[in-house]
């Protein structure tokens, strides 16, 4: 009872709990597995800007290379500690600002100058002068200069497009984000409220767990049967199931062995006697053929060549198998049916016989034990029951929750009048965007027009219309470019002193925790705490809370146990020790008593029967001269390939008695091959095979029958000598694992305070989605690459009105021109 009140105890200090995911057990080898509910969140853990987060990098380098200098903590701290003076700092900012401050004058130079500058090129050329003369003379390189006026303003117009698509792109993504900060001040809230709304759920969950492990114990108890008597089986198995199941196989082998050796001895016997036959038949085909070659022909040339050359080969018309050679297994029949009297599979049944009864033994000696245990089971339920529903955190939280939606009314009130300002800006960087677009526009068709309209052999004054007009156009250029460029760079300098400090000061530092290494100066917020929320939770600052633990703990999502160390309040550990609880338990297993007796008995005569075949030597038989003795062909020559040979002697001869007998003894040879040796064949194969088999079988069997014999014996001492051993031991490890159970829940109370519950994600995610995702992602990126796009193409107005007001005078129809005579030069 004591964990969950410890727990209740620490809600209170927390305020509120969530917890976020399953929870399985640390020891999952008991198979408890405890889920709080799940709790989804909607908020984005991060910001994905998508493909314009590139032109974000590039805006990044550049400021990196305006302002190199480091977060100036040291100014940071004086501001908060309210003792930063202006007067006596000033060098100090003026170093961290120097890059900002270098292209803010410069751009304060070019709004001050390009109006100046405007006016004076205006008057000048009112005057006639500064250009303003429609006279254009003659240079030799007049072409060259054309062409690359033309072809460097056309480059600076590609340069000055890309700033205003910067432009244009930047305000549209901050205008398109900016819509949605209300969907992610919503998705934050309502994470916020799920934040705090699963917490009785949670309560509750937490003592409905203990019903759990109390189901899982109950059932264990009620399987004692099972899971006590089947460990002390499985101890007994490894010594008895390998010989028994052995013994079960050999039986069913000796039988077929029996058979196969029945089989194999008939195949032999017909192999025997089909040999000594086919050796008669093939010795009077001999003595015929003898007779038939002492006919007087054989004596006379060229004949008694042909006689000589087959009694020659008489010699080859025999058997190749000595009969001898094939050994009988009538004997080793005969032992073996005298081994199968013996009945092994009793034997077998014995054995596993004694295994199975073991668990009925142990449920029938525990009845009493397990009904005590369950009562005190029921008893330990019924305190955490009783405490979990009378601790009053709901209205804990009630207060909490109004405090929320106390700050999500002013928020959404604040973020309508966001959305109607961030219009009126969105409309004036857009006009800002049109302006610089109508200036490229309108030297885009001065280029275009003046170099197509442009003839060169067209004479200044001669220059055709669109010609002409293009100069116009480049001219119309240059007066906008006159006129505007000091507003669009007062918008730039106003946007870019902003926006890079805004960077450098807040993004930055927010996202390499340097902001909260300031706020974590010991005595910074206040001077008598050295560490300003262990002073707020405990009174105690001198225990290390810091903002930048706080925050990267929220953000790996653990518990506020854990993150604001809250043990050094409430120790949970303390609370948690299972001997509190188990005890009286683990008395009442210590009484239990089993007693197994009157083991597997494997009696005189089954060890007779074992040694008995064993003497067989089964596998002593030379299987391998056998099969080498019937591999060998039947006879010495192949019959049908004789008689062939005879035939075609005898077609040579001369008709007569000796062709025909000739041919008679082929034709007898050709019988006996068809009659007797394809059958010896297939009987020769048959006992090859039969050998094989034999061979295969009787392989290592009289090493087995010797280690069954020697299981027997070794099992009978092991069960005589440490069964009680074994029956200690497993009922030790059925206790701990009863109680393990115990030990899990309680382990899992204390994980879940200290690393689950109030997990503080939420929070994390809601400060990530205030300055990380809308202030830094949806407003200074895309403010930074707005003034980036909309300065560099203002820059670039002034290189481009110059070439400009250069390349009109090659377009714009002349008002007089140099004349070529006699070698001078006229006007």
């Amino acid at each position: 009872m004591a964990p969950v009140l410890g727990f209740l105890l620490l809600l209170g200090l927390c305020g509120d709990t969530v917890s976020e995911g399953p929870l399985t057990s640390t020891d999952r080898s008991v198979g408890l597995k405890f889920e709080f509910p799940p709790v989804k969140y909607e908020t984005e853990e991060s910001y994905e800007a998508g493909p314009i987060n590139i032109l974000f990098q590039i805006v990044h380098v550049f400021l990196h290379l305006v302002q190199p200098n480091p977060f100036p903590e040291d100014i940071l701290r004086k501001v908060i500690q309210k003792k930063f003076d202006l007067s006596k700092d000033y060098e100090k900012i003026i170093y961290y600002e120097i890059g900002i401050i270098i292209c803010a004058v410069l751009g304060l130079l070019f709004i001050i100058l390009m109006p100046l500058v405007g006016l004076i090129f205006c008057s000048c050329r009112c005057c006639n002068k500064c250009g303003g003369e429609m006279h254009q003379r003659q240079k030799k390189n007049g072409n060259f200069l054309r062409k690359y006026f033309a072809v460097s303003l056309l480059v600076i117009c590609l340069l000055i497009s890309i700033g205003i698509i910067y432009g244009f792109v930047a305000n549209q993504h901050m205008r398109t984000h900016i819509g949605k900060t209300w969907k992610l001040s919503e998705s934050n809230f309502k994470d916020l409220r799920t934040f705090l709304n699963t917490t009785p759920e949670q309560i509750d969950y937490i003592a409905e767990q203990y019903t759990t492990t109390k189901e899982r114990v109950f059932s264990d108890l009620d399987n004692i049967k099972v899971l006590l008597g089947s460990r002390i089986y499985q101890q007994l198995k490894p010594k008895l199931i390998p010989m028994l199941d052995d013994a079960m196989a050999i039986g069913e082998e000796l039988k077929t062995l029996r058979e196969s050796l029945v089989q194999a001895n008939l195949n032999l016997m017909d192999t025997k006697q089909s040999l000594t036959q086919l050796g008669h038949n093939l010795s009077d085909v001999r003595r015929g053929l003898e007779q038939t070659l002492s006919d007087s022909t054989c004596h006379a040339d060229p004949v008694q060549t042909t006689c000589n050359d087959i009694r020659s080969s008489l010699g080859l018309v025999n058997v190749s198998i000595n009969p001898d050679q094939l050994p009988s297994l009538e004997e080793h029949i005969n032992n073996l049916t005298a081994v199968l009297r013996t009945n092994l599979t009793a034997l077998a049944h014995q054995g596993y016989n004694y295994l199975y009864t073991i668990p009925e033994r142990v449920q029938n000696e525990t009845v009493n034990i397990i009904a005590d245990v369950k009562r005190a089971l029921n008893s330990i339920g019924s305190n955490i029951e009783t405490a979990s529903q009378g601790f009053p955190i709901r209205d804990r939280l009630s207060y909490f929750s109004s405090y929320l939606k106390k700050a999500e009314d002013y928020i959404h009130r604040y973020l309508r009048v966001l959305e109607e300002y961030d219009l009126y800006r969105w409309l004036g960087c857009l006009v800002a965007c049109c302006l610089l677009t109508l200036i490229a526009t309108f030297y885009s068709l001065g280029l275009l027009c003046g170099t197509y309209g442009y003839d060169q052999s067209a004479s200044p004054t001669g220059r055709g219309f669109i010609s002409n007009t293009g100069g116009v156009f480049l001219m119309v250029g240059v007066g906008f470019s006159f006129f505007f460029c000091w507003l669009l760079m007062t918008l730039v300098v106003l946007s870019f002193v902003l926006g890079a400090n805004m960077e450098k000061l807040v993004c930055e530092p927010y996202q390499s925790k340097k902001l909260f290494q300031v706020l974590d100066t010991p005595y910074l917020l206040k001077e008598d705490w050295k560490y300003y929320l262990s002073g707020m939770i405990f009174d105690n600052s001198d225990i290390q809370i810091t903002f930048e633990q706080v925050y990267s703990d929220c953000k790996e999502n653990k518990s506020i146990y854990a993150t604001l160390k809250l043990e050094h309040a409430y120790n949970i550990t303390d609370q948690v020790n299972i001997t509190k609880y188990t005890g009286d338990i683990y008395s009442s297993f210590e009484n239990m008593n089993i007693s197994i007796k009157n083991v597997m008995k494997v009696d005189e005569e089954g060890r007779r029967n074992l040694r008995a075949f064993h003497s067989l030597e089964l596998d002593k038989v030379d299987y391998a001269a056998i099969m080498a003795e019937t591999a060998k062909p039947p006879t010495q020559v192949n019959l049908l390939t004789f008689a062939d040979n005879l035939d075609a002697k005898a077609s040579n001869l001369t008709p007569g008695n000796l062709k025909n007998s000739l041919r008679s003894h082929a034709e007898t040879l050709r019988r006996i091959h068809d009659v007797q040796v394809v059958l010896l064949q297939r009987l020769l194969s048959a006992v090859y095979q039969c050998m094989q088999e034999l061979q295969q079988k009787t392989t290592g069997l009289g090493v087995r029958m010797q280690n069954i014999l020697f299981f027997v014996n070794d099992t009978q001492n092991f069960v005589t000598n440490l069964i009680t051993a074994v029956v200690h031991e497993e009922r030790r490890k059925y206790v701990t694992t009863i109680l393990s159970y115990f030990e899990q829940y309680l382990q899992w109370v204390k994980h879940s305070v200290t690393e689950q519950i109030a997990a503080c994600k939420p929070v994390a995610t809601a400060l990530d989605s205030v300055v990380n995702i809308f202030l830094c992602g949806y407003v200074i990126d895309p403010l930074n690459l707005f003034w980036f796009g909309i300065g560099k193409a203002t820059v670039l107005l002034l290189p481009a009105l110059i070439f400009a007001v250069k390349l009109a005078k090659y377009y714009r129809r002349m008002d007089s021109e140099d004349v070529y005579e006699d070698g001078k030069v006229d006007k």
